[in-house]
């Protein structure tokens, strides 16, 4: 290995610098999760405003009951761990933005076609820049490694499975959280109600007690159309997305294990990808 090193480290040099770089650099924020979540609360702020006092819709027994109560069901209803990933979840969604399918066929072929002309070992040196496409790069490292094809192969399903998994429970906190939302809400009215039936006599304590009935009913509406059930559609949606870009790192760390031809691995990679998707990397 010691007489190797010298080689290894001259054809790493005459890898391209960009090799291991994706081809699209994608915004810092997914602007689409952010658009339509505060588009929707303005245009229900705007309707108060327009409407009167907003200072009517506002009733602190109300958001205890509907976010405290709703937090605490769902929090009932999973772990206390797998409550906080599904907010990590969120954070990441919004922040950090999918991965385009189309540009990551292109760097897994560059990468391909670097190791057809250079050898796997080489590949050590663009290990860094994959640090957005952590299951390519522990794809590439057991390839290197010289570990069997189907091992890797294994190994990696079971990673991306495992992702997957994850992926699917962050969503089920959030639908949890839309199905609970508007029952809470159903349960402050009635509370308000029975406040209300119970106070007919002293007229000045109607008002607040129809207030809290009626707010408690709109605020898990609000929250369960417009932000828990968006925000798991979008989990999912991007689990199914995630799945598909790591199928592409599958397959391109199982072709470079086997030292495959590249084109190979394009016709291979196409066929999961829509047609829009596809790419023709190779004349």
């Amino acid at each position: 290995m010691a007489r190797l090193a010298p080689i290894v480290a001259a054809q790493a040099a005459a890898l391209p610098p960009d090799i291991g770089e994706s081809v699209r650099r994608a915004a810092r924020v997914d602007l689409a999760t952010l658009i339509g979540l505060l588009s929707g609360f303005g245009l229900v702020g705007v309707a108060v405003w327009l409407g009167g006092s907003a200072a009517a819709f506002v009733s602190v027994p109300s958001l205890l009951i509907v976010v405290g109560g709703t937090f605490a069901v769902t929090l009932a209803s999973f772990s206390r761990q797998e409550f906080v990933e599904a907010w990590h979840a969120v954070r990441r969604t919004i922040r950090s933005p999918l991965a385009d399918p189309t540009a990551e066929t292109i760097r897994v072929l560059r990468v391909a076609q670097a190791a057809r002309e250079h050898g796997i070992l080489p590949l050590q040196a663009i290990l860094p820049q994959l640090h957005d496409a952590e299951l390519l790069g522990k794809g590439l490292m057991m390839a290197m490694d010289g570990m069997p094809e189907a091992q890797i192969e294994e190994l990696m399903r079971r990673e991306l499975s495992t992702v997957s998994g994850r992926q699917v429970r962050a969503a089920s906190v959030l639908r949890k959280c839309a199905e609970v939302s508007p029952a809470m809400g159903l349960i402050g009215t009635m509370v308000g109600l029975v406040q209300m039936l119970g106070q007919l006599d002293d007229p000045a304590a109607i008002g607040p007690s129809m207030a809290v009935a009626l707010l408690t009913t709109f605020y898990g509406a609000l929250l369960a159309n417009m932000l828990f059930s968006p925000l798991a559609t979008k989990l999912e949606r991007n689990a199914e997305h995630d799945e598909l870009v790591n199928q592409i790192y599958v397959a391109a760390s199982t072709s470079i294990a086997r030292r495959e031809n590249p084109r190979r691995l394009e016709m291979r990679i196409n066929t999961m990808l829509s047609p829009s998707q596809r790419v023709v990397h190779f004349d």
